[in-house]
């Protein structure tokens, strides 16, 4: 399957390493404000997954309020399965 968006997964690198989309990268929900420069630079809409949508709606609304193009992509299950 051809990835089209990018897909950010904001848990911890510990739950990343559990178990992750292919292709996604980790970025922690607490690391989004020091990696905007990063975050910016990749090809938007971004794709914000975590383990239930919750972290990833914080991440969403924030990135958001920045201007940068994103969803919620909710659960990494989710989308790994669709």
């Amino acid at each position: 399957m051809k990835q089209q968006n990018t897909i950010i997964d904001v848990r911890t690198k510990e739950e990343f390493s559990g178990g992750h989309v292919e292709g996604s990268i980790n970025i922690p929900l607490h690391e989004i404000p020091h990696r905007l420069a990063e975050i910016k630079k990749m090809e938007q809409p971004l794709i914000l997954c975590c383990a239930s949508g919750n972290r990833s709606g914080q991440a969403m609304a924030y990135l958001k309020r920045l201007g940068i193009e994103c969803n919620n992509g909710g659960s990494w299950l989710k989308i790994n399965f669709n």
